[in-house]
């Protein structure tokens, strides 16, 4: 009888596809909330890296290795750790010995979550159910290739197929947003806004880089820029033309906040010595940076903008590499620089100002999950919902184990009701069914909680809820004008 049980239940399994409509939904309540309150749901992917000149043309893919390999340091990080050769990651290989050492690659994935990412893709938007792996790589090659030359999986057919309503895009200060106006003068249903990313303005400690940024800001603001204060109107004109062509957001990518803020000539001095090639001091640096990001705090609180702050990534960590390859190459990992004190200081100088904008903050170290969890809480003003947020899990915690400890710990220090939810944080268009995924963690949460007799069985209660959660928070809170 064990026997016979044995082999039913090995026939039951070999005959289900490893991604089917339950995947990652361990009770019968989460396997209804999913599918009756989150599944539906549009998406508003507010922070991404997607070249916005890839929509402009509506790029079409050439081929399997450009769309799911292409720029994707995540993947190049699982092949040089399977001892793939470099000529395969970022070197000369041709695509397709690309896609094969990709595909040999995959099996040793397990439990990373690579496998399941990659297999959500293939079948979301391949249809194909099939484990990728070396003797399947040519099957699945040629299938997906054949679908690419259609115009469904061409840039804005993808946008299109997962109901992507609006998108962010991440834009240095001196872009000059061309491929954003094109876009917004064509026939595309997803909005697609710039978000504001000035980190270069802080790199005082960097004459060299930050003189040539410099001299791009003047001509895309066309002004001189003498002094600090024709430094500040430059970077006040770029934000006001960010908010002219629909930004609503800008971005941070730092160490940790800065807090240790100067008087204004000593900004200015600072300012000037590296303007005339000078290296400012880590002190020095620090100060400038500590005023600038006050100043682009009371641009964005002027403008109702939100601030997002991603802290803690510890980048360019293999000098040799870096040198050979630049950056985003998949070379970067978690640090863990304190934050609690210098996150508090910079809210709670804006806030004293009154120039606390609605903001999002980002941890990549889980150490400080419950550190921005209770911090939020400190600078929530009843002025709207959850005005403060705790960002969904970024980089490397954006997997199933990290996304349940962000969850977790925002249900357990503030509402998780008000939470602004998932986006791509990703360079490739491949990464939509990313927001399936927190979606299905979130409504499996949910379901668990529910049938442990710890949320009220009522749906009522917890559909809307998780539907807020996937989109509707975002979209009030944010304010774009998505249609």
């Amino acid at each position: 009888r064990r026997g016979a049980r044995f082999v039913f239940q090995s026939a039951f399994r070999g005959s289900m596809p490893f991604i089917h409509e339950d995947f990652l939904l361990s009770t019968k309540t989460a396997r209804r909330l999913y599918h009756e309150y989150a599944e539906g749901e549009p998406i508003l992917d507010y922070h991404c890296h997607l070249p916005p000149k890839d929509v402009a043309e509506n790029r079409q893919f050439r081929n399997l290795f450009e769309i799911a390999l292409e720029g994707d340091h995540y993947k190049w990080r699982a092949m040089r750790s399977n001892g793939v050769d470099e000529r395969y990651c970022t070197g000369d290989a041709p695509p397709y010995e690309k896609f094969l050492a990709w595909a040999r690659t995959v099996p040793q994935t397990l439990r990373n979550p690579l496998y399941h990412w990659t297999h959500l893709e293939l079948k979301r938007y391949f249809g194909i159910d099939e484990l990728l792996n070396e003797s399947s790589a040519r099957r699945i090659w040629d299938r997906a290739n054949a679908l690419l030359g259609t115009d469904e999986l061409r840039a804005h057919g993808i946008l299109r197929k997962f109901r992507v309503k609006a998108v962010c895009t991440t834009d240095d200060p001196t872009d000059d947003l061309a491929p954003h106006k094109a876009i917004a003068a064509s026939s595309l249903e997803t909005k697609v806004f710039p978000a504001f990313r000035p980190d270069k303005a802080l790199n005082v400690h960097l004459p060299e880089m930050f003189n040539a940024w410099v001299a791009r800001l003047e001509a895309a603001s066309n002004t001189s820029i003498g002094k600090l204060a024709d430094f500040l109107d430059a970077l006040r004109q770029r934000h006001d033309f960010f908010h002219q062509m629909g930004g609503r957001l800008s971005d941070h990518g730092l160490n940790h906040a800065y807090a240790d803020f100067c008087p204004e000539a000593e900004a200015a001095a600072i300012f000037d010595k590296a303007r005339a090639g000078q290296a400012a001091t880590p002190r020095e640096q620090g100060r400038f940076a500590a005023n600038l990001m006050l100043f682009f705090g009371h641009l964005d609180a002027e403008k109702g903008w939100t601030k997002q702050l991603h802290l803690g990534a510890r980048r360019n960590g293999n000098t040799r590499r870096f040198g050979q390859l630049g950056p985003d190459t998949g070379f970067d990992s978690i640090g863990d620089w304190p934050q609690a004190d210098a996150l508090g200081a910079y809210l709670d100088r804006l806030d004293q100002e009154n120039a606390l904008p609605k903001t999002v903050l980002y941890n990549l170290n889980p150490s400080d999950n419950y550190t921005l969890a209770t911090m939020i809480g400190n600078f929530q003003d009843g002025s709207i919902a959850g005005k403060i947020q705790f960002g969904s899990a970024w980089w490397f915690l954006d997997q199933k184990e990290a996304m349940e400890w962000q969850m977790n710990a925002l249900s357990s220090c503030g509402l998780i009701s008000r939470f602004v939810g998932m986006l791509t944080d990703s360079r490739s268009f491949m990464s939509y069914p990313r927001h399936e995924y927190f979606r299905r963690l979130l409504c499996d949460l949910f379901g668990k909680d529910i049938e442990a007799g710890l949320i009220p069985d009522d749906d009522s209660l917890s559909g809307p809820m998780i539907r807020d959660i996937c989109y509707g928070n975002a979209r009030r809170f944010l304010g774009l004008d998505v249609g």
